[in-house]
Formats: C-alpha cells, structure tokens, sequence
C-alpha cells in the first residue's frame, strides 16, 4: 500500500492518463504491459501519471473517455484499437470525439506503401491510414503503420514493443518537469510493523512520496520501501530515515538504488 503523498512540491507538474482500448485486456486474454512502460518513462521526464482506465472496444465508450480525459488531464496517451481489423475503432472514435473528418492521411499511406509490397496492399492495410483531420503523426520504426497525436491526446499501438518505440519518438517532444527520483530499501520485515514508523516517517517529510510493497520470498514476509522525490538531499534523509526504521525494530537494510530494477531482497540478479 502506499502512504498518503505530500503537497507537490513544483506546482506547475504535468498530469498525464493512460487509456488503454481492449476487450481483450478486460477478458483476462491479454495481460497489459503499457502501464508500467509509460509510468516508468513519464516519471523519467518529470511527467505524473496520474490515472489510468481499461475500456472496450466499443465506439461511445472511447468517445466519452476520451472527452473527460483530455479536460482532465495535460497529456493523454491511448494503446490499442489502431490495426487493420474490424473491432479496431480507436481511430474513428478520436475523430468523433474531436468532431473532425477521419480521412486517408497521404502521409500515412506513402509510409505503409513503401513497407509493403504493392500485392501485399489491400483495404484493410489501408484502414491504418487514416486519420482523423489535422493530426500528426507518430512514427513506428517497427511496423510503420503510424500512430497520431491531435491536440493533447496522443494515439498510440497496443503491441508493447510498438507502444514503447511510439514513445521513443513521442516523448522528446513534450513538454517536461523535473524528474523524481527513486530509490528502495526492503527488509524482511512485515508491514504491519512498519506501518505507524512510516506514517510518522512521511508526516515528516510531506514532499517525498513513501510507498510499502509487501513480498514473500522462501517463506518469509517482508516490504519493499520506495521513496520518490524532485529534492535529493531530502530524498537521502528519507532513505536514511527509512534505513533507521528498519534497524528499531530488529531488521537489516537492503538497498537498490535503480528505479526500474525488479528488486529482489535477497540480492539475487
């Protein structure tokens, strides 16, 4: 579980939503990856993701998400419903949703003409290439067949390695903040002792966020502890706070400092 988080600290902070299109995510058929892709890599630009939603594939779902998400947040990303079949309708709905003309792009049809063979064209290649009226595009450096960005809404692929390589393009040209950094202690030590030290812990330090992962490894509890914070000498004060929690109360610091590592307390790669 993770500790009330503080006032931010930099008021201008970007939000960002992740709407992540597909009846096969909600049947359990596909396990989502794109989550923690896009987490890991806003937080790395100094970008918040705040929110993230899993809906159908159903035309007026997307429509109204796509609506409140772009209100409510500064940056919006989708992933899924970008292909050539008939159940992928993300393309459409961003249209309807913006209230513009969804069109064959030039530009998206001369990128996957050149990557097919002319007999390998066919309409639904081509469904891929349209977009909705004024859009850019996102480039695919895997498949071609392009994502686009209209206004604040970013459109992206499912496929994870597709997502990520969207994003390697995408990113660089967004606007930022000041990158939080990260930093773990875990302890076998179970949560429930923990958690009144690590409450007082967080009172202390409202601008750094605390957060408890509890594991089991052979047979024994214990929590993993990740600080996150803009403010690096009071993110070592943190860490060093949590590291004398953990010594009160009979338990022996095991440190990562990689922010996108799987930590495994018992030291093992």
């Amino acid at each position: 579980m993770v500790a009330s988080l503080g006032p931010m600290t930099q008021s201008d902070r970007l939000t960002a939503c992740l709407i992540v299109i597909g009846n096969e995510v909600l049947s359990g058929r596909t396990r989502d990856a794109n989550i923690q892709i896009l987490g890991q890599r806003l937080s790395e630009q100094g970008i918040d993701l705040v929110e993230a939603r899993v809906i159908p594939d159903v035309e007026g779902v997307i429509i109204e998400t796509i609506k409140d998400c772009r209100q409510r947040h500064d940056v919006v990303f989708t992933s899924g419903g970008i292909g050539p079949t008939h159940d992928d309708i993300t393309a459409v709905a961003v249209a309807k949703a913006f209230g513009v003309e969804l069109r064959l792009d030039p530009r998206a049809e001369a990128l996957l003409r050149k990557h097919y063979k002319p007999e390998d064209i066919n309409a639904a290649r081509l469904k891929m290439a349209h977009i909705p009226a004024g859009a850019g595009l996102i480039a695919n450096p895997v498949s071609q067949a392009p994502g686009f960005s209209l206004e604040n809404v970013h459109v992206m692929a499912g496929v994870p390695r597709i997502f990520e390589a969207m994003l390697d393009g995408l990113l660089p040209t967004l606007p930022g903040g000041m990158p939080r950094q990260s930093r773990t202690v875990a302890a076998y030590l179970p949560e429930g002792h923990l958690a009144g030290p690590l409450a007082a812990l967080q009172n202390k330090f409202p601008g750094t966020e605390i957060g408890s992962y509890p594991f089991v490894r052979d047979g024994k509890l214990g929590a993993a502890l990740v600080a996150r914070s803009m403010d690096p000498v009071e993110l070592d004060a943190v860490v060093n706070g949590l590291c004398e929690v953990i010594r009160s109360l009979g338990g022996e610091p095991l440190m990562d400092t990689d922010p996108r590592s799987n930590f495994d307390p018992r030291g093992n790669p």
